[in-house]
This record gives structure tokens, C-alpha cells and sequence, in this order.
């Protein structure tokens, strides 16, 4: 147990427990301080896993608290988008709404291929978080009404991704970089 107990998991942790900070910073329109305090809340998504990774303190509760931390911090990040700047969001809401059927497509595939939802972090859902993250502060300073079209688009590609993932190869690991490393890797063992 004291092995899941690390800097790392508590990073993860942090990101989910202040998460209600931040809409409560919204609901006073405390904007700037919304806005740093987002970008505190997000860094620690990059930094958990590189501290995670650097010190080998990867753990499958760190994994777990990752993927938990980061679907409430990105599905809070539309909302907040939406609270913030509307205009951005109502044009793609056709987009945003198959993003989230994908997404819920995506959990019930795991649950039943792999046993269990499992929130993937391939390299284009890493891109979308970086993008996503990025997101907010370019909001604050520019209209980023395309941005926004293009992460939604490419989170539907990344879900999918995982769909195939999950279909084709069951359980898999959560730090798995894509569907052609997986097939790679499947080639290269028979």
C-alpha cells in the first residue's frame, strides 16, 4: 500500500479535489484568477506522469487516479469553456455532442472487452490534453473557435483509436502509444 502512496498519486489527486475551485472561481467571474489556477490545476497532469515515470513511481492506482483526474478535468475544461466564452463553443455543438457519445462509446467498449473503463493516453489523446490545456489561456487573449473545432475533431479520432484498441487487443495498457504500436508489437511477437 505505502508503494501507492507517492508525489506522483498525489498530483493526480490534487487535480481532482481542486477541480470544484475552479467553478467556484467562475461563479464569482474571477477570471484571471480562474485562469492561473487552471493552469496550476493542469501542470500537474504533465508533471505527475514525468515524476511518475522519471523516479519509477508508476503505479496501476496512479494510472487510474491519471485517468479519473484527467476526464473530470477535460470534460470541466468544455464546461468552463462553454460558462466562459459560449460563442466559441455553439457553433461545434454538433461535434461536441458525437465527441461525448464517442467518449461514453468508447468506456462501455472497455468494460466489455477489456473488463474495465479504461481512459487510454495514446499520442494523439496527449496531443488533445496539450491542446485542450492550451485551450484556456489562448482563450483568455484570442478567439479560438477553430482550435477548439480541431481538438474536438481530434479527440474523436483518439476515442476511436481506443475503440479499435479495446476491440482488437482487449486490455490493454493505458500508456500504450497507438493502434500501430500495438499491431507492430502483435507482428513482431508471432
Amino acid at each position: 500500500m505505502k508503494k501507492n502512496i507517492n508525489v506522483p498519486n498525489a498530483l493526480s489527486l490534487a487535480r481532482i479535489l481542486f477541480l470544484p475551485l475552479l467553478y467556484v472561481l467562475i461563479l464569482y467571474d474571477l477570471r484571471t484568477a480562474f485562469l492561473l489556477a487552471y493552469l496550476v490545476i493542469g501542470a500537474t497532469d504533465a508533471l505527475d506522469g514525468f515524476i511518475a515515470r522519471k523516479f519509477n513511481l508508476v503505479t496501476n492506482l496512479g494510472k487510474d487516479l491519471d485517468a479519473v483526474a484527467d476526464l473530470l478535468l477535460y470534460i470541466s475544461t468544455a464546461v468552463f469553456i462553454y460558462m466562459l466564452y459560449p460563442t466559441y463553443i455553439e457553433p461545434h455543438l454538433t461535434l461536441f455532442y458525437l465527441l461525448m457519445g464517442v467518449i461514453l462509446l468508447s468506456l462501455i467498449v472497455a468494460l466489455i472487452f477489456a473488463k474495465k473503463p479504461i481512459i487510454m493516453h495514446t499520442h494523439i489523446l496527449r496531443l488533445c490534453a496539450v491542446m485542450v490545456y492550451s485551450l484556456m489561456f489562448f482563450s483568455y487573449f484570442l478567439d479560438t473557435n477553430l482550435y477548439l473545432a480541431t481538438i474536438i475533431i481530434l479527440y474523436i479520432i483518439g476515442f476511436s483509436e481506443s475503440i479499435c484498441m479495446f476491440v482488437f487487443y482487449g486490455d490493454v495498457d493505458p500508456d500504450t502509444r497507438s493502434i500501430f504500436h500495438l499491431m507492430r508489437k502483435t507482428r513482431d511477437l508471432a
